[in-house]
């Protein structure tokens, strides 16, 4: 034990966990914090100029390098600064330990600027929100939230330390937090009736999430799918779960429309849900979304998600690579030769189909090759002929997101991220924060003109800390995913109706000259012609860049009013 401040504590303890990076905006409850940072340089401050791109940073970092990210935000306006992307934290079950400076109790009693009750504002969105209270506590506080943060179902946990604590003087004791070993086995009778229901299979169906990707089990969900047969959809991930190359691969389960999703399970006998929510989507259903002769198995290391909507057929605690590790073990005896020819052959009619689509996709692509604004397809082909082997990509391409994983093949595990909370904002805060993960690696960011302005001051900070990242910025100047949400909505009523607030025009905005002012190297694409061109010299700088790349739009007048293009 030994006699420290509030301050020292909570210093030692992140020292302790072995925290590299604190990402924040620096207030006046936060001073006593802001001072000591300069007496432990292992610890660098990451400075964001607004508190949703601190906390996109650190959400992304958080993925890309598996702990804990501390995030340090400024009393009550900067909490509701960062809500949004807290929110996607939440969501998606990014462990971050939050910490935010508080006016002593008789300032929060007394409603002075900038009090309020952080730990009730904190709540809804994280695993665990406390004030601590005495200087004596922090070091526990902290490495419970360490603790918490990681365990599953991961999550964000918030700690609110009034100015006052931080001045505190006690005897302490730093350790680093113990970290349960919570990678759970499968029960073997329940492993053995998963395997009984898909031998008998006769139209498997298999639904991955982040869960696999957390568990390093992305090559077991491949040998399964590849031995009974069964496309392959991603339940909307942070992280990729399964190669987008593959033939079984089928993409993302639509969580626009009930219908579309509907459709997509429709023909399953039986259908595995592995490491995944089901289903996390836009609007509620009113019923059950699995058809009546569909066996459902959910495996999530989580209890909190089986059977958590709709009822189940088998449902198991344990974690994603070790159940499929148990099913690889027990299903090849029980499948007959006439199952295994069965299972090949939907295997090769796969390929054949994707092959088929693939081609009517170039086919389509072509006929605007060489238009102006630039096409999608265009795009993101050339980016993909231009990446680097090992490139890592966070994508907050919104529509443009479909012709970005056709083009750019993702089958290695690390290789893309995303947030998939809904919260736009988090593409050009997030590459920084992998690229802090990942510094060995080339880091790109595809986003949405209309995303991308959400937090754009992070521009500054990968200009001031020098972290090379590239950016690529789809700019079709406009709301797109509003205007065929728009489109779903009123469907043939939208004859005759205009889009109101979803476009980015008068005036335009000229992403490159952002970038220039905010200290980056910015670059404005407009003919097919300049495209590879920029973005080779964009991705090869060494340096943080930007590529604003205009675009077509996307959408067309036709005889019942305007229509999506392809998505």
């Amino acid at each position: 034990m030994a006699e420290m401040s509030g301050r020292q504590a909570l210093m030692e303890q992140l020292a302790a966990e072995g925290v590299e990076y604190v990402f924040g905006n620096p207030g006046t409850t936060e001073q006593p914090f802001m001072d000591i940072l300069q007496d432990y340089p292992q610890i660098q401050y990451i400075l964001a100029l607004q508190e949703a791109t601190a906390l996109g940073m650190a959400d992304a970092y958080a993925w890309a390098c598996g702990r804990p990210a501390f995030v340090q935000l400024h009393a009550a306006p900067g909490l509701g600064n960062a809500m949004g992307m807290l929110y996607n934290a939440h969501y998606t079950g990014t462990p971050l330990v939050v910490y935010a400076g508080q006016h002593e109790a008789r300032g929060v009693i007394q409603e002075i600027l900038l009090a309020a009750d952080l730990v009730s504002m904190a709540r809804p969105l994280t695993k665990w929100s406390v004030e601590v209270q005495n200087a004596a506590d922090i070091p526990t506080v902290l490495r419970r939230a360490f603790k918490v943060a990681a365990e599953p179902p991961r999550g964000p946990v918030f700690i609110s330390i009034p100015l006052n604590v931080m001045d505190q003087t006690a005897e302490m004791a730093i350790a680093p937090a113990t970290y349960p070993r919570w990678r759970v086995h499968p029960d073997p009778q329940a492993v053995a009736e998963a395997a009984d229901l898909l031998a008998a299979a006769q139209s498997p169906l298999i639904v991955v999430g982040d869960g696999v990707a957390l568990s390093g089990a992305m090559e077991e969900a491949v040998q399964l799918a590849e031995l009974i047969g069964a496309q392959v959809y991603d339940s909307f991930s942070a992280e990729l779960t399964f190669p987008t190359d593959h033939p079984l691969y089928q993409g993302l389960v639509n969580i626009l429309r009930e219908a579309g999703l509907r459709t997509q399970l429709a023909a399953a006998d039986v259908l595995l849900i592995i490491g995944a929510p089901a289903f996390r989507v836009v609007y509620p259903m009113p019923e059950s979304i699995f058809a009546a002769q569909t066996k459902v198995i959910q495996i999530d290391a989580s209890p909190w998600e089986l059977a958590k909507n709709w009822p189940a057929t088998l449902a198991m605690v344990a974690d994603s690579q070790m159940a499929l590790r148990d099913l690889l073990q027990v299903l090849p005896s029980k499948l007959s030769k006439a199952t295994r020819q069965a299972a090949a052959a939907r295997l090769q009619a796969a390929r054949h189909q994707k092959e088929q689509a693939q081609e009517s996709f170039e086919a389509a692509a072509r006929s605007t090759w060489d238009a102006a604004p630039i096409s999608v397809p265009r795009l993101m082909k050339g980016l993909a002929e231009c990446l680097e082997p090992g490139t890592v990509v966070y994508d907050e391409a919104i529509t443009a997101a479909v012709h970005l994983s056709h083009y750019v093949k993702f089958n290695q595990p690390g290789t893309y991220f995303q947030a998939a909370g809904g919260a736009l904002g988090s593409g050009l805060p997030g590459a920084l924060g992998v690229k802090l993960a990942r510094p060995d690696s080339p880091v790109l960011a595809v986003v949405g003109d209309g995303a991308a302005l959400y937090t754009v001051q992070a521009l500054w900070t990968a200009a001031h800390h020098g972290i090379p990242v590239t950016y690529v910025i789809c700019n079709n100047q406009s709301y797109r995913i509003l205007k065929i949400n728009m489109l779903q909505y009123l469907g043939e009523a939208m004859a005759g109706r205009k889009f109101v607030g979803m476009d980015l025009v008068d005036p335009v905005l000229d992403f490159a000259q952002i970038a220039q002012a905010f200290g980056i190297r910015g670059q404005r694409v407009e003919k097919p012609a300049e495209l590879e061109p920029a973005l080779r010299s964009a991705l090869r700088s060494g340096e943080p860049s930007l590529v604003d790349v205009v675009i077509e739009g996307g959408l067309r007048r036709g005889p019942r009013g305007p229509q999506a293009a392809s998505v």
